[in-house]
């Protein structure tokens, strides 16, 4: 392939794909966009694990973007991140930069490496009217009947399966080719957790978000007056937080559904990741208990490796002289 124009990181919740995509980012000189499709809320910070002391490495901050850039209530969609993605990828390339795009949001990252060409999907009332008091069960499985555009590894709540219903039916019956994205040569690095260790992970980090406040958390943005339901949009941690703050459902068992939640969700990511090599892209998997220093060592390579065979992709192709 080309010179990449972009390195892609990614990899299931609790993998290290932050640390090693900030660790890259300071060797390199260059900056992070996020591909988290909850990290750009203000102020929900533990429940989307944002961990940005990740972005210091060797006490230098590695610039990021796309977190924090949406207000807690609102619905950021995947029209708004590809705008927003374009904004920060031509910012830092034009500062001679390589940008890296890190995140487990599998539609986010394969819309910018797929260049999707998306338009602002408008709500349709007739189509919610009609869903309305359907189950979580049975909205997912008329989901997997689309094609499917939509990120279902995302959809854990019935007013966020609707949406993405909602997105498959618009792009059904209009024209997704109208807006210009452009396609961009990128070097994708997958981190390879075993499944055990990922579990052991996802364990250990839920306990300590939750030491760390994370109840407390979606207590002060519910005192924000921000409506429950639209806090448990969000899913996950916040959709089971909410339900025990609001006396919904005992402490005890939230964490037990959070936890199984989280793991599902994982195994959810890597099956879109493994999806995304059967259509066609091409991951590098990296053991996930090396180093970090060898793990960017290893993401070093690769790129060397991209570059000289593109140097001699170009020899070969000039005219002989005469």
């Amino acid at each position: 392939m080309p010179t990449p124009d972009l390195i892609a990181i990614l990899g299931p919740t609790a993998s290290g794909k932050t640390t090693l995509a900030a660790a890259l980012a300071a060797r390199l000189g260059t900056e992070i966009i996020s591909a988290d499709s909850r990290q750009v809320y203000r102020r929900m910070d533990i429940g989307t694990g944002k961990d940005l002391g990740d972005y210091v490495v060797d006490g230098r901050q590695v610039p990021y973007h796309l977190i924090d850039i949406a207000e807690p209530g609102t619905k950021y969609n995947l029209f708004e991140y590809q705008r927003d993605f374009l904004r920060a990828y031509d910012d830092i390339r034009g500062r001679g930069r390589l940008p890296i795009v890190c995140g487990g949001t599998g539609l986010y990252l394969e819309s910018v490496l797929r260049g999707y060409r998306l338009l602002p999907v408008p709500e349709n009332p007739e189509l919610r009217a009609a869903l309305a008091g359907k189950t979580l069960e049975e909205l997912t499985a008329l989901l997997k009947t689309y094609k499917t555009l939509h990120n279902t590894t995302d959809v854990d709540t019935p007013k966020r399966a609707v949406r993405a219903i909602e997105i498959e039916e618009y792009y059904r019956h209009a024209p997704a080719e109208e807006r210009p994205f452009p396609r961009l040569e990128s070097l994708i690095v997958g981190v390879d957790i075993g499944r055990d260790e990922r579990r052991r992970r996802i364990s250990l980090r839920l306990r300590q978000r939750l030491d760390e406040g994370m109840v407390d958390e979606v207590r002060r943005l519910l005192d924000e007056g921000i409506a429950p339901e639209d806090l448990m949009y969000y899913g996950l941690e916040y959709k089971f937080l909410t339900l025990y703050a609001t006396g919904q459902m005992a402490y005890d068992e939230m964490v037990e559904r959070l936890e199984t939640a989280i793991h599902q969700f994982a195994k959810r990511q890597m099956t879109w990741f493994r999806g995304m090599e059967r259509r066609g892209f091409r991951i590098h998997w990296i053991d996930a208990s090396l180093p970090t220093a060898a793990k960017v060592d290893a993401v070093c390579r690769l790129l060397e490796e991209e570059k000289e065979a593109t140097t001699s992709s170009h020899h070969l192709t000039q005219p002989s002289e005469t």
